[in-house]
């Protein structure tokens, strides 16, 4: 470990690429305390520390609980690459994007941005007109005005979704990914605060102190779970033609190739009709309820539906991502194949076969973890703002530690690559 330590030390190339990531993470955080012009926040009485618009906030940074112009941050975007992905399934236009390699990734790229935009734009409208729209005094209600301040919030939208793409291309890691465990990180503190404020405050007994450690560990075990879900590999053992004797060649599947992506899919889609409900309508209303025993992660029909939506994003991420007919025609083309299974259509349905097999494991297996933190506050009978907190904090570890094995491992990645090409 020490070596690799050293080694990404020693690298200037990736030393830099880390410095330019954490100045730009340094600046969204500086910038998320800029407020909306012509809001008064002294008059906001809407609660975003939990219910529906606590992922939101989350998301980031407690920037909405501070009605900043980066109230939003990088969730349009999520919910954009959501929706274009989808769509690419059913529309055949779009479908054939996939198949026309870069040029159809340029466009999917400029798509899900173009659709971002627009989706920070109602979001914000909604989001303004929503909690009432407090201005500063002397300031006369009026569209315009209502409209200049959507608009603010979406420039400061679409400055996120920038900062995330200089982060991939001039930085480390998945600059999406950054941004949302940036803006993630904060939700921890409160979680640990709100914990040790129930069970080890001014009713401190060793009774609460055996709970609060219950609690403690089971994040613990989520951090572990989640890095060895993440180093896990299924490997298919793989023979070239032109080769003799034995090679040790093979296929890494990764048992949960879609990562954490699910769970962030999942958080995101069911929170949209809860804000939008909670923002347009009275929070006792008939369909207020309705939508929110449905929707929400905290009530039975919620959980069942983030369950399904975890099971159903990461399967159709992984086999979006990791292509069995790809691999097979690269086999045939390198005059490889699989020791016992013939080239072609066999080889497509035997990685297949295994690719479904060690999904069906990750995916049960993260979505064990995200219910986790639900089921515990089931248990210990937390109120609806601890259950929030509890909830989301521990999505937050679940992200913010996968987030971290992907970006280590690319580090490491890069410094290796620096390292061989530097020997020529």
């Amino acid at each position: 470990m020490w070596q690799r330590i050293k080694l990404v030390l020693s690298n200037k190339t990736v030393m830099l690429r880390i410095a330019i990531t954490l100045l730009i993470i340094l600046v969204f955080k500086i910038a998320s305390y800029i407020p909306i012009p012509l809001f008064n926040k002294e008059q906001l009485t809407t609660d975003f520390g939990s219910g529906f618009l606590s992922i939101l906030n989350s998301y980031s940074g407690q920037a909405l609980a501070r009605f900043s112009v980066f109230s939003l941050g990088i969730s349009p975007y999520i919910t954009a690459s959501i929706a274009v992905q989808l769509l690419q399934t059913v529309i055949p236009s779009l479908k054939e994007w996939n198949e026309q390699g870069e040029a159809g990734k340029q466009k999917s790229a400029r798509l899900t941005r173009y659709l971002a935009i627009a989706l920070a734009f109602a979001q914000a409208l909604l989001l303004i007109l929503g909690v009432g729209s407090p201005l500063q005094h002397g300031v006369r209600q009026s569209i315009w005005i209502y409209l200049y301040m959507a608009l603010t919030v979406t420039a400061a939208s679409a400055v996120t979704i920038w900062l995330a793409d200089l982060i991939t291309a001039k930085g480390v890691g998945n600059g999406t990914s950054i941004m949302i465990v940036t803006g993630m990180v904060t939700s921890l503190p409160i979680m640990y605060t709100t914990l040790s404020q129930k069970y080890l405050g001014s009713s401190f007994t060793w009774g609460n102190l055996g709970l609060f450690s219950i609690i403690v560990l089971l994040n613990i075990f989520i951090l572990l779970a989640v890095i060895y879900v993440y180093v896990a590999t299924r490997k298919i053992p793989i023979q070239y033609a032109n080769r003799q004797g034995k090679t040790d060649s093979n296929i890494p599947l990764k048992i949960n190739s879609a990562g954490v992506l699910p769970v962030i899919f999942a958080s995101t889609l069911t929170s949209i009709p809860l804000t939008i409900v909670g923002l347009t309508s009275n929070s006792t209303s008939g369909t207020s309820t309705w939508i929110n025993n449905i929707f929400n992660s905290q009530e039975p029909l919620g959980f069942i539906l983030y369950m399904i939506l975890i099971v159903i994003f990461s399967f159709f991420y992984t086999f979006m991502t990791v292509n069995p007919t790809q691999m097979a025609d690269n086999l045939s083309k390198q005059d490889a194949y699989i020791p016992g299974i013939r080239p072609g259509e066999d080889t497509k349905n035997f990685i297949a076969k295994i690719l479904f097999k060690i999904t069906v494991i990750g995916t049960v297996f993260i979505a064990v973890l995200a219910a986790l933190p639900i089921i515990t506050s089931w248990i210990f009978g937390f109120t609806a703002a601890e259950a929030s907190a509890i909830s989301i904090g521990g999505t937050s570890l679940l992200i913010i530690v996968g987030v971290a094995v992907e970006t280590t491992q690319q580090i490491e990645a890069a410094a290796n690559k620096d390292q061989y090409t530097g020997l020529f």
